[in-house]
């Protein structure tokens, strides 16, 4: 009987969504400081992680766009081919640093613009570079995606970030 219950429970968590992860939403929540806008600015985001995983815990990345700039660069920790030899902290520039994360709509947790951004994306660039995790991605205890957003926060002391209590894994490494 015991084992029938722990199968059914498998079943039901792993089947608690309908969203394949290849058709889930992607676009832009609206929440991003318009590009238009010629400031520096520095955002830092939180979704539900994918599946049964958002129950628990919140995917973080951040977003910076240089004064004038016309698009923003986002940094994030993802897991995905990190064993085939990719990088698990990957950046890109875009328009919308917002998306949903898989169907999971954003939090915008922490933002600083004007003077003082423009003051700090050179020091979170830097302290981009020198990230000690680079190559790995562990999903718990970390490191993981919430690792390097509270690194930065720690590295760049003047960004005074708070992290989510639910991203699991912003502690490694303290």
């Amino acid at each position: 009987m015991r084992a029938l219950v722990i199968t059914m429970l498998f079943w039901v968590l792993v089947g608690c969504t309908s969203t394949d992860w290849r058709t889930a939403s992607r676009e832009s929540a609206g929440i991003a400081q318009p590009v238009s806008e010629p400031g520096a600015v520095i955002e830092f985001y939180a979704a539900d992680a994918f599946s049964w995983r958002g129950w628990f815990a919140v995917h973080t990345w951040l977003a910076i766009k240089e004064q004038g700039a016309q698009q923003y660069t986002v940094y994030e920790v993802v897991g995905w081919g990190v064993d085939q030899g990719r990088p698990a902290l990957r950046s890109y520039k875009t328009s919308t640093p917002d998306r949903y994360w898989y169907g999971a709509k954003p939090d915008k947790f922490h933002m600083v613009s004007g003077a003082k951004a423009a003051e700090l994306i050179p020091k979170i660039q830097a302290a981009a570079q020198q990230y000690p995790w680079v190559n790995e991605y562990t999903l718990f205890p970390g490191p993981n995606s919430n690792t390097f957003p509270a690194w930065i926060g720690r590295q760049v002391p003047e960004l005074e970030l708070a992290m989510p209590f639910s991203a699991i894994g912003s502690g490694y490494g303290d």
